[in-house]
């Protein structure tokens, strides 16, 4: 055997979005790429935005001696400063560079997180359907997962999660705007989560945290307003990345920023960066960080997003598709015609579109659509989608 069991078998489970993809470049050599419409990867094709570019522009053509050198293990402190800044002006909390940590990209934040945080056999509760890589991270560091579904609105429910709670569980995960839904969380909800937490948190003699995973907090739509945990829940860790909101996924720089009013912020802060250090990622990229600095307040054209989101949601639902409007992010979640959401890839799949089933979100019976795509795949896949629609029985 050349792997380990476990991995083995974590990659089977894992695999889906891979599959779809290596099944789309086998679809675009035999009939084309602009033949195909792959709506399977949440990899933005938008460009970041111009200050962006000039920002990294200046660095490359003014470079400062020693700005590619180790750094403290949690980041530049001027870094840190201008996320807390920017966080601060947001939710009107005081957050300083102390309660920031800067981190590759988003993913290397939570696996930070739960490293730091649980012992083995500890229990984190995700809520279905979740990301897919959630699990993995889980168990990257002694910890069981525990599912929770939401409602028919993709939002939690005070009786799952009561369900779940338990005098091993060490943590809940929230992703909001979430992938793959695209449903924002609303104050209410998270009120209520904070305090049922509380409330268990005394009962079970522990200390919960709630963990947000954020990384597309800044792609929300229809003028909502943005629902900060710490508003609702004094142990809250943000975890966040400037993957979606600069459209830089492949430069891997994110941030994880803990509550003000967490009593043993220090501590944790401590047991951050010691992990940031030890899992190997040493510190964020140096670059990017200096790059980011100015950025806080600059995104994509997000209006370009929402009326990609109006124009399919619009045709899916007049063509008699199910689907949960998105209030956030850049994906959809359709309802499957067929109980198997199998059944219905393979259809969708004979007019050359590709999604990702909804059991590898931890939801069977839905697909996955990611809408960050040319126009022209959104504009081309849709005679598919009628297609499919007709046949069955969906519309006339």
């Amino acid at each position: 055997m050349t792997i380990s069991q476990k991995i083995r078998e974590a990659m089977e489970r894992g695999s889906w979005i891979r599959r779809m993809f290596e099944e789309g470049i086998a679809l675009k050599r035999q009939y084309g790429e602009d033949n195909v419409f792959d709506l399977t990867l949440g990899n933005p094709v938008v460009e970041p935005p111009r200050a962006f570019k000039e920002e990294l522009k200046k660095w490359a053509d003014a470079p400062v001696p020693g700005m590619h050198r180790y750094m403290p293990n949690v980041g530049y402190r001027e870094t840190r400063a201008a996320v807390a800044q920017a966080l601060s002006e947001e939710t009107g909390l005081p957050l300083s560079a102390d309660h920031v940590l800067m981190t590759v990209g988003a993913a290397g934040g939570l696996n930070v997180v739960l490293k730091a945080l649980l012992d083995p056999g500890d229990e984190v509760i995700v809520w279905a359907p979740y990301f897919v890589e959630y699990l993995f991270y889980i168990d990257n560091h002694g910890g069981i997962s525990r599912i929770a579904e939401t409602d028919d609105s993709f939002l939690p429910t005070l009786s799952a999660l009561e369900e779940a709670l338990s005098p091993r569980t060490r943590a809940v995960i929230i992703n909001s705007p979430n992938n793959p839904t695209g449903v924002v969380y609303p104050s209410e909800v998270l009120a209520e989560m904070g305090k049922l937490l509380a409330k268990k948190e005394a009962e079970f003699g522990s200390r919960l945290y709630l963990i947000s995973d954020e990384p597309y907090r800044k792609l929300i739509y229809d003028g909502l307003t943005y629902p900060y945990i710490f508003h609702y829940y004094p142990r809250s860790i943000v975890v966040s990345s400037h993957s979606k909101d600069l459209a830089i996924p492949g430069e891997r720089i994110g941030y994880v920023v803990i509550g003000p009013q967490l009593e043993e912020g220090e501590e944790v802060m401590d047991g951050l960066i010691f992990c940031n250090r030890t899992l190997g990622f040493v510190n964020a990229p140096a670059l990017m960080q200096h790059v980011v600095t100015s950025l806080q307040k600059a995104t994509v054209n997000v209006a370009d997003y929402q009326r990609k989101r109006d124009y399919l949601h619009k045709a899916l639902t007049g063509m008699g598709y199910s689907v949960v409007m998105p209030q956030g992010a850049f994906y959809m979640f359709p309802k499957s015609p067929l109980p198997d959401e199998m059944d219905f890839l393979v259809e969708l799949r004979k007019h050359n579109i590709l999604a990702v089933p909804g059991r590898g979100f931890g939801r069977s019976g839905h697909i996955r659509i990611s809408y960050c795509v040319e126009d022209k795949t959104i504009e081309g896949s849709l005679p598919g989608f009628r297609g499919v629609a007709r046949h069955y029985g969906l519309c006339d």
